[in-house]
């Protein structure tokens, strides 16, 4: 098996149906693991008969270990994490794939991405750079899930499944261990996937706010003084990696009014400002 795709799902019936279309697509060979809470909102009538995907309902302690639960299931050489919220876009993982073929060094891939609102339409592109640690530990992850892939020897060689104490900055925990780690990371300049902003997810939440309290106070004092430093060191590398310039662009993905059918889309004034997150005590940063 070339790719396992781990999607955690609980009470997000539609979202999961463009989601799952959005890997059925891919045209590689792989397995789309769905691991369910026992979802209450129809999800199961269909979710457990669907052929595109493997699934499996059991309760579970939260998003991460759902994903842990799907990772020691996974057969797959590559391996990633898509929420039910989020899709790959065209050849995203043809793409993948030959990018770990061309560099056989890299344990983690990120690639970058496209925030889209619930009609589909592009908010803004988020471009990624190699993640530093302590700059993701005082400030925010640069990265997104949605765009992260990684060989199965981070889990096998590495053990570096999420840590389930946290419900919503296991992904800044996670990205700070393999930094630890020593794991050798790439980057894909290329728009794999989108990530839907739909005003409830977990990363605007108080549990987010705390939980990014915590990830900061857990830094060195060093870092945390020198804060504003690392901040300004992230926002320079960005410039001078061409980070916040784009031309315009196209793109397809499934929505709810056509979750069947991709949906074409063309951007011609991209910006990377992500405006509802402006407002948010998360935005430490960007």
């Amino acid at each position: 098996m070339r790719f396992s795709i781990i999607t955690p799902s609980f009470r997000n019936s539609a979202w999961l149906k463009l989601c799952v279309a959005s890997v059925a697509d891919q045209g590689v060979e792989l397995e789309h693991i769905v691991q369910d809470s026992l979802s209450d909102d129809g999800t199961l009538d269909w979710l457990l008969s669907d052929p595109r995907v493997k699934a499996y309902a059991e309760k579970d302690a939260g998003m991460y270990d759902a994903v842990n639960r799907g990772l020691k299931r996974a057969g797959g050489g590559l391996l990633a994490y898509l929420n039910c919220d989020e899709q790959y876009l065209p050849g995203t993982l043809q793409a993948v794939a030959d990018h770990f073929d061309r560099h056989p060094e890299i344990d983690v891939l990120f690639a970058d991405c496209l925030v889209v609102d619930t009609r589909g339409e592009c908010l803004c592109y988020r471009k990624v750079q190699a993640p530093l640690k302590h700059h993701t530990m005082v400030s925010h992850l640069q990265t997104f899930t949605c765009s992260t892939f990684f060989r199965r020897k981070i889990i096998d060689d590495h053990g570096l499944f999420f840590d389930t104490r946290w419900r919503v900055a296991g992904d800044a925990d996670w990205v700070v261990r393999l930094l630890e780690a020593k794991a050798r990371m790439g980057i894909l300049r290329r728009f794999t996937s989108t990530f839907t902003d739909t005003g409830e997810n977990l990363a605007m939440s108080a549990r987010a706010v705390k939980e990014q309290e915590l990830m900061v106070k857990s830094a060195p004092a060093w870092a945390r003084k020198l804060e504003r430093a690392l901040v300004m060191q992230h926002r320079l590398r960005r410039m001078l990696g061409g980070i916040y310039r784009q031309k315009p662009f196209d793109y397809a993905i499934y929505t709810l009014a056509s979750p069947e059918r991709r949906v074409a889309h063309h951007v011609e004034h991209p910006t990377f400002l992500w405006k509802s997150r402006l407002e948010s005590p998360l935005a430490r940063g960007s």
